[in-house]
Order: C-alpha cells, then structure tokens, then sequence
C-alpha cells in the first residue's frame, strides 16, 4: 500500500519509498549501498542493514547517496558505518551522464579537476551537469567527491594505524586543516575522536612493518573465481600474476614502483588490498582502481534480474552467479592488450605482451624483485615510451607493422589527444574516436569500451566466440510495431558487456553441458 508520508519523502530521485521502508524494516542486504535513511528525529543517516531500531515512517526520508544525506544536514550513523557500505551502482542512476560522471569521480577526475572539466569529458555543460546532479542524486558533484574522500578517510581511522595526518593526505586533502574541519563537519566529533585505541593496537599487532592491508567491500554474490579465470590467462607476464586465488600486480602511482595483491574474504563481502606501505599516500586512488578492476560497484542481482528475461542467459546466469566486468587497472594497458590480442589466441597475445614489457617497460631494482616480486619484474611501458619508440623497434617483438603502426598510433593519441580520457557522446563516441586511429577495428574499441572505460553496454559483437555462440541462437521475435527483428545481443542491454562475459565464460567452462566430452577426455 502506498504511503503518502513517504512518497513525500523520497527526494526526487528515483526511489520507491514503500519499498525502501520496507527493506530497512527486514535489513535487507540487497540494498545495502544503493540508498541511505535519514532519520528526522535524530539527525543521522544510515544504511538499511543498520542494526538500530527502525524508526517510525513519519520520521525518516530517503537519499540516493550519502553526500546528499550529509548536505542535507545528516551525520553518518557509528553503528552501521555508512562509510563501509558497498559502493553506489555506477550505472543506477537514470541519466547516463551522471552515471559516467559517477565513474570519473571515482577515477579521481575532481581530486586535481573542477566541475568544469569534468563536464567538458562528458561533452555537456557544467550547469547542465550540476542540474542533473540534483536531480537524480540530490547532491551535487562536488559534494559526491568529498563525501568520497571523508568517507575512505573514516574508514581508515577505524581500520588502521595510520597517522591522522597520513590519513589527510592519502584520502586527497591538500591540508590537515582542511581536513579536520571537513570531517567535523561530517562527522560532528574530530578525527581522533573517531579512533578506537584498541583496535588501533590490534591493527599494529596485525600489519607487517612494510606492508598495508584494507579491505573494500562487494555486493554478493561475487564470482572471485570466474574474475580470476579471465585475469590469469591474460595476466601480462613481468607485470600481473594469478596465483592460487591471489591476484598481484605491479604499480607507479608516485616516485616510486610498488608491489599489491588483492584475494578474496569470502566470509565478509570483502576483498582484502594489500600494498606496500611506501604506497599508503595513493591508498584512495589505488582503491578505487582495484574497484574498477574487480567491479565492486556492480548490482549483480540488478544486471541479473534484467539479463535473466532471456532464457539463454537466465540458464547461463544461474550456474555461475556473480559474474563480474573486469576492469582496468590502466586504460591504456588495456587498449595495448586489445591490439595484441587481435587474430591471435589469448596465449599467443599473453606471450607478445611479455615481449613488449621486457623490451619497452622499467625494470625493477634487483633488491625489490628479491625481496619477494613473485616473478613481477617490470612496470608497464607508459603511452610516451611507446609514442617515442620507432616502429621497427615497436615491430621486434614479433607481431607485423601494421599492428605496430596501431600500438604507435594509440600511443600518441593517449599521451597527446588523452583519447581514453574523453567520455563524450555516450558509447557511441569514444568507439567512434577509437576507430579512427590506424588498425582499431569495431572488436577493439568494443573491447577497450568494456574494460578500459567501463562502458556496460558495450559488445564486440564481431568477436568469432560471439558471433558463433549467437548464430546458435534463434533471433528474438520482432519489434512490435515494426517490421523488423533485432539483432540477437539488443535483447541485453543495457548490460551487454555483461552478456559478452557471460557468454565467454560459459563457452570455455568445462562444466558446461555443450562441453561434457571435452571435459571427459581432459587428462
């Protein structure tokens, strides 16, 4: 039954307060970071698993994200932490802008940027920005990348031993005084007010000398194994490895090259990063790379739900849910990835790619890679070595001119034109930039769209797996209305880089009814 009282209540943005209400009633988890309850009464906003009481109806509004909570006068609750809820939907919001926006956001685009430039990526105006803000969010961006940064600053304070200070300086502050100020305004209490001393001292009791651990939480279901089938084949030898279910790469964020790792918490929703502590000063950016990587924003059950309407996929989905898009933790490394990996196996282009990094990327110090590198021992060439490097040098690795023609061609478009950094015109555009460079073809900027620039909706749908697997399939029934079908993947968008994956994972799954011979003749 509609409530009146709520439907007041729910901020312009997209929310259905009955079913809010309710989910705060039964704490439900599959909601856990997608709003945020503000309670009247008290002057705090929380999650909807909080373990307080429920208020009553009259009492509470709801906000879509918690900086337009905070705006609004709130504080975080300091039972539920709203600051460890899983990250808000990139793609939930109904405006693609904001979503994209979301995602430049967290890339850190207004770390060092103004709303300005953030607009001029999207290809729209910066008022009009600021109104889609309020209208969907509530909040504007601004306020989205300081609760960002105040919220990762929290979460240090009660996970770890780090140094207020550090902690300013890290979650991107320019100034200590900056910061306090900021968080007491957002937490009404002091930085240090907000420490635990005695999980402090176990913290210290638990964190190696020169390394750090944090941990960054999911929405269930979450398929680290599906993710790890896909990121070990393609791991680029020298500067990633999948290893007994730990990921570990090799990174340059600062003046000096670091080591992380990320496995899996299971038990707590959470997976666990663990870096060097010489990297702590870039801990929000390399968090939210990771984030990207792994898709820890994803809605599972959301993306489910909507590929689910189709049989195919439903069938898929429910024998492996979880899935997830991996991401990038380097869009350009990606993009070289891509072209390296046309017309060859996975193997084949795994292997090149080890060449290009053992000729072009920086070694790392002997004494590092003794210290326990586990066979990491470059850094991955940046855009300006390969925008430099002649073509007959670019060519030794092993693969034909044209091809290196493409890598030169996408190097010096990435460090002059910041191709990958343009996130004008939709999807549509930056398929449309990457295109016009020399050997980039539909497949390659679908695939860069994907990973790269997080485009859900992308779909190489040239892939020769793809075009097999949909050619198996009978073509939907037509538009009604029209005298027309559709083409077989249009069924699942908006989330058709989602299918993609899906699709690649059940085609080389050996649990997969299609494959049941081959798995039995497999030594």
């Amino acid at each position: 039954m509609n409530n009146p009282t709520l439907e007041r209540k729910a901020q312009e943005m997209e929310l259905d307060a009955d079913r809010c209400y309710q989910a705060i009633l039964s704490r439900d988890q599959r909601y856990d970071g997608k709003f945020f309850t503000a309670v009247l009464t008290t002057g705090v906003y929380c999650r909807p698993i909080c373990p307080a009481g429920p208020p009553l109806a009259k009492n509470v509004t709801f906000y879509s994200c918690a900086s337009a909570a905070e705006e609004a006068g709130f504080r975080p609750c300091r039972r539920c932490r709203p600051e460890t809820a899983p990250g808000t939907p990139a793609w939930a919001g109904t405006s693609a802008s904001v979503s994209r926006a979301l995602r430049l956001i967290s890339e850190g685009v207004l770390d060092d940027g103004s709303v300005t430039d953030l607009a001029r990526k999207l290809g729209v105006g910066d008022r009009h920005l600021r109104r889609l803000f309020r209208q969907h969010l509530g909040t504007s961006p601004l306020a989205v990348a300081q609760t960002r940064r105040l919220h990762f600053a929290h979460n240090l304070l009660k996970e770890t031993d780090l140094a207020v200070t550090e902690i300013a300086y890290c979650s991107g502050f320019a100034s200590l005084r900056r910061f306090n100020s900021a968080f007491r305004n957002a937490f009404k209490r002091s930085p240090s007010e907000s420490r635990n001393p005695s999980t402090i001292k176990a913290k210290k009791t638990r964190q190696a000398p020169d390394g750090f651990t944090l941990k960054l939480a999911y929405r269930s279901p979450f398929n680290w194994d599906a993710i790890l089938s896909f990121l070990g084949p393609r791991a680029i030898p020298g500067v990633e490895s999948v290893d007994h279910g730990v990921y570990r790469r090799t990174i340059e964020l600062g003046e000096k090259p670091s080591l992380l790792e990320v496995a899996h918490v299971p038990e707590e929703n959470r997976i666990e990063l663990q870096v060097e502590r010489h990297a702590i000063k870039d801990l929000l950016r390399i968090a939210e790379k990771i984030r990207s990587l792994f898709d820890l924003n994803a809605d599972p059950q959301l993306i489910a739900a909507d590929l689910g309407k189709d049989p195919t996929m439903k069938s898929i989905l429910d024998r492996v849910p979880g899935l997830r898009l991996p991401g990038a933790w380097d869009g350009f490394e990606i993009a070289v990835r891509a072209i390296l990996g046309q017309q060859v196996t996975v193997g084949g282009a795994t292997t090149i790619s080890g060449r290009l990094v053992t000729r072009f990327g920086q070694p790392l110090k002997e004494k590092w890679i003794a210290s326990g590198g586990f066979g990491l021992t470059h850094l991955f060439p940046s855009a300006r070595v390969l925008a430099q490097a002649s073509l007959d040098d670019i060519a030794s690795i092993g693969i034909p001119k044209p091809r290196a023609r493409a890598l030169q061609a996408l190097a010096r478009s990435v460090s002059e034109d910041k191709v990958l950094e343009d996130r004008s015109g939709g999807l549509e555009g930056p398929i449309q930039r990457l295109t016009k460079l020399p050997g980039i073809g539909d497949w390659t900027a679908q695939y860069i769209a994907m990973r790269a620039l997080g485009e859900p909706d992308a779909f190489p749908s040239t892939d020769l797996v793809l075009k097999k697997i949909l050619e198996a399939h009978e073509a939907p029934p037509s538009i009604p209305g029209k005298n027309k079908t559709r083409r077989p993947d249009e069924r699942w968008s908006p989330w058709r880089a989602y299918a993609a994956m899906a699709l690649w994972y059940d085609h080389g799954n050996p649990q997969h009814p299609s494959n049941s011979t081959q798995a039995k003749v497999k030594p």
